[in-house]
């Protein structure tokens, strides 16, 4: 077996070493980079930073609206129910089989008839000229007492006086009164109330036999 050289073994151990020291300066060296140079001008240095530093977070597309609901627009309001017609003295009203007219009011009468056929008041009459048409295809018997009644600003209430509805119409006009179709008659109708009173409003009675409703005349 060959002996090899004294000195070859200290030689690759040199060279050896030269080369791992060269490697590990250029690793170094890689890793580390170069400082930047002190000579830059300010727009190389913005333009470094700018490569270095992460960018704005743009907002995404699909990001939602401001989760505050809109205020909902307020439902239109429904207009008032309209209330029952108000009738005044001149206005026809329907009251069961017949139309009704108030022509006129006049109360603080102390008596009616005449100086023989008289009838007075216990307080004072109040009398209510009216107009009575029939409105149906057939004949229809009326009568004012029991037909007609009188309301005063308190809420009570007054039976006409069929007594003082005979003294106080010519012929008995309203008293048991058969009206044919199409026809009409007038009558006053008298109201026994106390003196002073000021009658509110008039009510005609529809009648038992129909579902039409009481007809109400405002004095």
């Amino acid at each position: 077996m060959k002996r090899r050289p004294g000195w070859l073994i200290p030689v690759l151990v040199g060279v050896g070493a030269m080369v791992a020291l060269c490697c590990g300066i250029g690793v170094f060296g890689a890793v580390m980079g170069d400082p930047p140079s002190d000579d830059a001008t300010p727009s190389q240095a913005a333009e470094a930073v700018a490569k270095t530093s992460p960018g704005p977070t743009t907002p995404s597309a699909t990001a939602p609206e401001s989760s505050a609901a809109s205020p909902r627009k307020a439902a239109p309001s429904k207009p008032p129910a309209a209330g029952p017609k108000v009738y005044r003295i001149g206005d026809k009203v329907r009251g069961g089989d017949f139309e009704f007219t108030v022509k006129g009011l006049k109360c603080g009468i102390s008596q009616v008839g005449d100086s023989f056929l008289n009838q007075k008041a216990q307080g004072s009459f109040c009398r209510i000229t009216i107009t009575v048409k029939n409105v149906t295809k057939s004949a229809h018997l009326f009568h004012a007492d029991g037909t007609v009644t009188a309301q005063d600003a308190g809420g009570r209430e007054y039976d006409a006086d069929g007594e003082a509805g005979i003294y106080g119409n010519k012929d008995g006009r309203g008293f048991l009164e058969e009206i044919n179709p199409g026809n009409s008659v007038s009558a006053n109708v008298f109201f026994d109330v106390p003196k002073g009173t000021k009658l509110k409003t008039i009510t005609f009675d529809a009648g038992l036999f129909t579902l039409a409703e009481d007809a109400v005349v405002t004095l």
